[in-house]
């Protein structure tokens, strides 16, 4: 069976690309309302300084930002570079899961797995929760599409994400005895459940890894810089968001290397 982009070609990845923008601007309504508790349907879009509607001309993604300055039509409160940022960011993830996917399923879950961390990283940035809606919605999904994949079976799915949610709950749990003090929350546990759904239990490994480098990383930055000390709390689904999506894309060819250095 041929790959979607063997079966479309540069209009697929093209249109994938769109549709990613479209998307990455109900990205947009997600990290603005659901930490808010508000509905993700209603009411339509509109300003949150002025609250006036958003016509369908100032809402395209990216270009009415452009055309409009960065600015509300209505009232001139600044509209947030967010906005077409993640819709940016968005278009190209889907562009590239597109380019990557090897049948429909792997695409179907990739483009969401791909707008579910890019949406839960915003959030915990700026809110650092990580909502249900998306981590247990993500779950589901993952381990629905596997009964529908050729490269994953629902056993791995639901293996991956026990492991993912399972493993990171006992290391939160330990720590906590350990420390005296919560390292993270169970949102961070659902998220790596959700990874797991999605990736297996290879790609919860790598995943991790890969956050907790990250997250190491920016740590020790922020401690020389003297902007944080040992104890500063990091939003980790930052983390796990980008290691996720970097198992996603290459987590098959890091686990094919390390494998090839072992005796």
């Amino acid at each position: 069976m041929n790959t979607p982009f063997e079966a479309f070609g540069a209009f697929g990845a093209v249109s994938a690309g769109l549709f990613g923008l479209v998307v990455g601007s109900f990205v947009n309504v997600l990290v603005h309302r659901l930490p808010r508790g508000e509905s993700v349907v209603s009411p339509p879009s509109h300003c949150p300084a002025c609250g006036a509607g958003i016509r369908a001309r100032d809402n395209i993604p990216v270009v009415s930002w452009l055309l409009l300055r960065g600015r509300c039509r209505a009232c001139g409160a600044p509209i947030a570079v967010r906005y077409p940022m993640l819709e940016l960011a968005n278009a190209i993830l889907w562009t590239l899961v597109f380019l990557r996917a090897r049948e429909t399923a792997e695409l179907l879950g990739g483009v969401f797995f791909a707008t579910a961390c890019l949406a839960l990283a915003a959030i915990d940035a700026e809110f650092q929760i990580l909502p249900d809606k998306i981590t247990l919605t993500g779950i589901a999904l993952g381990i629905l599409l596997a009964f529908f994949s050729r490269s994953r079976t629902p056993a791995a799915a639901l293996l991956g994400a026990a492991a993912g949610g399972g493993g990171l709950y006992l290391i939160a749990f330990l720590y906590e005895k350990i420390a005296g003090h919560e390292g993270m929350g169970l949102g961070d546990v659902k998220m790596l459940a959700m990874i797991g759904a999605f990736l297996g239990v290879s790609g919860v490994l790598v995943s991790v890894l890969l956050a907790s480098f990250a997250g190491s990383a920016v740590g020790i930055v922020a401690i020389a810089l003297g902007r944080g000390d040992r104890k500063m709390r990091l939003p980790f689904g930052v983390f796990l968001a980008a290691g996720g999506v970097a198992a996603f894309f290459f987590g098959e060819t890091l686990i094919g290397r390390y494998r090839a250095l072992l005796p």
